[in-house]
C-alpha cells in the first residue's frame, strides 16, 4: 500500500513538472489610466480549467492522508470542471471515477466526463448530489472527495506554486508589480481562501476582493455573518455560487465582496471575446465584471495600481448556453445595457 501511494504521488509530482504555468495577459483598456488589469488564463490546464489545479491538490491531500488506495473508487458530487479534472487524475493512477450530477446536466459536460474516463451517476436535483454521493462511497467502499469540504485545506497556501505564488512571481516585472487588488468569484472558496491566506503570510498590501452571483449565499453570508443561510433556487454562472454556505468559504481572510448581476457576467464574456479573441465561461464574466468595478472606483479615487483576476474555463463548453443568443434572452435576460457599460471603458 506504501509503495502505492508512493508511486501514485510521484505520477502526480510528474505531470505537474510536464505542465508549464498558465499565461497571464494584460488588458489594453487605455481608458482606465492608471490602472492596469490583469487576467490569469487557467483554461490551458490539460483539463481546461481552474480545477486542474484543485483535482491535483485534493488527490495529493487524500493520498497522503492514507484515503486512497490502489482499489479505492473516487466518488464526487460534481457535473462541471471538477468533475473533468478528477476524472483525469483518477484515470492516471488507474481509479474509477464516478461523478454523481442531475439528470439535467448537459451532455456536453457528461462527454467530457467520460472523455476523460469517467462514469456519471444520476439524481433528479442537484440538492441531492451530495447524500447521494456519500452513499455512493459507502457502497462501493470507495472516498468522496468532497471538493467542498477539502478544497480549503488541500492547497499549500503559503506556496508550492499554488496559484497565489504563481500570480505574484508573473508579476514580478511589471509597472506595478504588487497588485492593488486580486479579485476571485467563489465556487467551492478553496480558491480565495488560498489567495486570502498567502497575500497575509508574504506581508503584501493586496486587498482580495470576491465577487459572488445572483442566487449564491456568499455574499449575503459575509455581510451578516451567517453561516446557515440557504438559497431557494441554484447560481446560473456555472461553477462559482453555492445555494448554502460551503465549509471551504473562509470570510475572514477577504477584504470585501461584490455581488456581480448575471446578465453583467455574461456580458463580459461577450465584451472580452471582442477585446482578445477568447471565449470564456461565464465565472471569468463575473470576476473581470468585478475588476473592472475595483478599476473604475480606483480610477475615480485618483488610485493608480494593478488588478488581477482569473479567467477560469474556455467558453468552448458553452456554446449552447452562454453563447446561444436565445438561450441567454430565455435564462439571463438582457444583457444589452451591461454591454454599453462595458464598450464605455473601452
Amino acid at each position: 500500500m506504501r509503495s502505492w501511494v508512493s508511486d501514485a504521488v510521484a505520477k502526480i509530482e510528474a505531470e505537474y513538472h510536464r505542465s508549464a504555468d498558465t499565461h497571464l495577459f494584460k488588458l489594453d483598456l487605455p481608458k482606465l489610466e492608471g490602472v492596469d488589469i490583469y487576467l490569469k488564463d487557467e483554461s490551458t490546464h490539460p483539463t481546461g480549467s481552474l480545477k486542474h489545479r484543485l483535482a491535483r491538490s485534493l488527490f495529493l491531500y487524500a493520498l497522503c492522508n492514507g484515503k486512497i488506495g490502489p482499489e479505492t473508487v473516487i466518488v464526487e458530487a460534481s457535473s462541471g470542471s471538477t468533475a473533468v479534472s478528477e476524472a483525469y487524475f483518477a484515470r492516471m493512477l488507474g481509479l474509477r471515477f464516478i461523478a454523481v450530477m442531475p439528470k439535467s446536466t448537459a451532455q456536453s459536460k457528461i462527454a467530457n466526463i467520460t472523455l476523460n474516463g469517467g462514469e456519471c451517476h444520476f439524481v433528479d436535483s442537484a440538492p441531492e448530489m451530495h447524500d447521494a454521493a456519500v452513499a455512493l462511497a459507502r457502497e462501493t467502499g470507495g472516498y468522496f472527495m468532497d471538493q467542498f469540504l477539502h478544497a480549503e485545506r488541500a492547497t499549500d497556501w503559503r506556496g508550492n506554486n499554488n496559484i497565489a505564488e504563481s500570480i505574484f512571481r508573473q508579476m514580478e516585472r511589471e509597472a506595478r508589480p504588487v497588485p492593488h487588488t486580486i479579485v476571485m468569484s467563489a465556487g467551492t472558496g478553496g480558491t480565495s481562501a488560498t489567495l486570502g491566506r498567502y497575500v497575509r503570510f508574504r506581508g503584501f498590501d493586496t486587498r482580495l476582493v470576491v465577487v459572488d452571483p445572483e442566487n449564491s449565499v456568499f455574499y449575503d453570508s459575509y455581510r451578516t455573518g451567517d453561516t446557515e443561510l440557504v438559497a431557494q433556487c441554484s447560481s446560473r454562472i456555472e461553477g462559482i455560487g453555492r445555494p448554502r454556505v460551503e465549509k471551504s468559504f473562509q470570510p475572514d481572510v477577504i477584504d470585501d465582496m461584490m455581488q456581480v448581476p448575471d446578465a453583467a457576467s455574461v456580458a463580459a464574456i461577450h465584451w472580452l471575446e471582442r477585446l482578445i479573441g477568447r471565449k470564456a465561461g461565464a465565472s471569468t464574466g463575473t470576476n473581470l465584471w468585478g475588476a473592472l468595478e475595483v478599476a473604475r472606483d480606483m480610477v475615480a479615487r485618483g488610485e493608480r495600481g494593478s488588478v488581477v483576476t482569473l479567467m477560469c474555463d474556455g467558453g468552448e463548453r458553452y456554446l449552447d448556453t452562454y453563447y446561444d443568443a436565445d438561450w441567454v434572452a430565455r435564462c439571463i435576460g438582457d444583457v444589452r445595457p451591461y454591454l454599453e457599460t462595458l464598450e464605455g471603458w473601452l
